[in-house]
């Protein structure tokens, strides 16, 4: 089984909640969801960790707050190797419209010193090495800039470590420069690293193969209800999972979807297998508030119904 690790540098408490409709500068009552130790490498070790892969979690966690962070890791069985740093991991607020989309309220976080962010680089790279797979998931702190990033990633692609990068904005395009082994860009996201609006899938095809150009050898794009594709060095393979009725959140699906190429991958499953399975546990995340999966047999009628094409190989 292959050893995988995820690294999360700007983790949060993510408030999750629901309501018919966002009116603005109006007084909206919220149904609480609930309030969860987060941020999307942390997620993505979550749902690894109830597939059954061992996995460690790294990154930077305030150490005036990080109590329900280290109970989950306990509960969970993650290996915990997260750097404290002084002050509170922050909490962001996720609402999800019954009539329209997640509307994200990110809050800015801890900041991270240079000697704090040598300190992660050095520790990093050394354990790192240790793992088949390593996820570096999300946004980026105050203190770390896209250069920084882009170097960090580079160091850990000289080490041998296979880098899946999630991530979005300055991030993504920092990180893209450093040519990861696989990343997972969405349909909005890719038109941005694009530079110009993407309204059918063949000029999705287009933009991802420009991007797998460059030198990165797993490009899936994720397209919302259009399901997902993935450009590998073999093929061009697209999944359409089943529609959801009963849609609570759609909080972590995405980080749903990277846990099921993980493990798909570790396990070396066949490319189409692999996503159609990582379909299967992003379609089932929105079923709930919360993410993880308490019981693995529920992924089976969704998966029954992903139906995959093979565009191309």
């Amino acid at each position: 089984m292959a050893k995988v690790a995820t690294i999360t540098l700007n983790t949060a408490y993510d408030l999750v909640g629901r309501l018919k409709r966002i009116e603005l500068g109006e007084v909206n009552t919220v149904e609480t969801l609930g309030l969860y130790p987060a941020g999307k490498g942390i997620n993505v070790a979550k749902v690894l960790r109830d597939l059954g892969v061992e996995v460690a979690v790294g990154g930077f966690l305030g150490q005036d707050n990080a109590s329900d962070f280290e109970a989950m890791f306990n509960t969970a069985g993650l290996e915990d190797k997260f750097q404290r740093i002084a002050g509170k991991t922050r909490i962001n607020v996720k609402i999800t419209e019954t009539e329209a989309d997640v509307t994200d309220l990110n809050f800015l976080g801890y900041e991270i010193s240079p000697s704090a962010w040598q300190d992660f680089v050095k520790s990093s790279l050394e354990y790192c090495q240790a793992f088949d797979m390593v996820a570096v998931c999300g946004s980026l702190p105050r203190g770390v800039s896209p250069e920084l990033f882009a170097d960090w990633l580079k160091q850990l692609k000289q080490v041998g470590v296979k880098v899946i990068l999630d991530s979005s904005h300055a991030a993504l395009t920092a990180g893209l420069s450093a040519t990861p082994w696989l990343v997972k860009p969405n349909h909005r996201e890719l038109e941005a690293w694009f530079g110009q609006p993407l309204s059918s899938f063949e000029e999705i095809i287009v933009a991802a193969k420009q991007l797998k150009a460059q030198g990165i050898a797993n490009v899936i794009i994720s397209m919302g209800a259009e399901g997902s594709v993935w450009l590998s060095d073999e093929a061009i393979v697209r999944a359409q999972p089943p529609k959801c009725e009963n849609v609570v959140s759609t909080v972590g699906a995405g980080d749903s979807m990277v846990a099921g190429l993980i493990y798909g991958l570790s396990k070396q499953l066949p490319q189409q297998d692999t996503l159609a399975f990582a379909s299967a546990v992003s379609a089932f995340a929105v079923s709930q508030s919360n993410v993880g999966i308490d019981d693995v047999a529920l992924l089976e009628p969704i998966l029954n119904n992903v139906q995959i094409q093979l565009i191309e190989g």
